[in-house]
């Protein structure tokens, strides 16, 4: 086993190539090919961390999708936001979202916090 730090996307490649190999051989655990596979994922894991950064979604653009999937009208989120034209206001982005109609939304959509609440707040 002769593992070797991830630096580049060849190397990246290279380890990927490797997992699959080694994951075709369905290694036992405990074996010098479990724990390369297990070594390989932990330095995969940490290249993609640094190398591709995954964006937060748009709080407003995260709302339309998760009405979109469960179709909901706009007309839906009045408990949430309060009238239909301050609902038609939040979607357009002539008004911001509360913090009251940040936890209504989370909760009843199931959107994580962390998605509707403003980075300069994060």
């Amino acid at each position: 086993m002769n593992i070797q730090p991830i630096k580049t996307e060849m190397d990246y490649e290279k380890a990927l190539e490797r997992v699959d190999v080694l994951m075709e051989m369905n290694p036992e655990v405990g074996t010098p090919q479990s724990d390369e596979l297990e070594i390989l994922a932990l330095l995969i894991e940490k290249y993609e961390e640094n190398h591709w950064v995954i964006a937060t979604p748009d709080p407003i653009e995260a709302i339309k999708y998760r009405m979109e999937e469960l179709g909901l009208k706009q007309k839906d989120l009045v408990p949430m936001i309060g009238s239909k034209s301050k609902v038609s206001e939040v979607l357009n982005r002539k008004i911001g979202l509360s913090l009251s109609m940040i936890a209504q939304l989370s909760a009843r959509l199931h959107i994580p916090l962390e998605v509707l609440v403003p980075k300069v707040f994060v």
